[in-house]
């Protein structure tokens, strides 16, 4: 593929509806993936909506938060230590949990699995979306917290990494 079909091809897809486009042929591969981009496009978009919102009201009250917790810390505190050079890797959003691309392949990763970083451990489907999500760390998988099929919570533990 020469630059100027590649170029072609960009412009086609971001006028279409196509939120993911993959294409593999002997020339090279094009992969391009709308989704990020239209979310933070979103949110940026509610975020001036926000602002506007807020230049509105003339008294400014101070948040108060309050401390729901025990000041006794329980034995459940503890076993949420984690070591010193281990790491934790949460859902950066709500949606299912996927080991593996389908349900015949092998895991991305798994405990005991080395990991580097760059490198996608799991899936995360989000309104009809996978979402490949990429260890930011090298190192080796102690814990995977989600099973396949889970669904998980924003900031939900996925995995706990040792980093080297």
């Amino acid at each position: 593929m020469d630059f100027q079909n590649i170029k072609e091809l960009i412009n086609i897809i971001n006028s279409s509806d196509l939120a993911y486009f993959e294409l593999k042929s002997n020339d090279g591969y094009v992969k391009m993936d709308k989704s990020l981009t239209r979310s933070l496009n979103r949110n940026v978009e509610e975020e001036e909506t926000t602002k506007k919102e807020s230049n509105i009201h003339t008294k400014e009250e101070p948040i108060q938060e309050k401390n729901n917790f025990p000041e006794n810390k329980s034995s459940n505190m503890q076993e949420e230590a984690v070591e010193e050079d281990t790491v934790i890797i949460t859902s950066p959003m709500v949606g299912t949990f996927y080991s593996s691309p389908s349900p015949e392949s092998e895991s991305f990763a798994k405990e005991g699995d080395y990991v580097k970083k760059g490198k996608v451990i799991c899936i995360i489907e989000a309104m009809k979306l996978m979402n490949e999500i990429e260890s930011n760390y090298n190192g080796k998988i102690v814990k995977c917290f989600a099973k396949d099929g889970d669904m998980v919570e924003f900031g939900q533990k996925l995995f706990e990494i040792k980093e080297d």
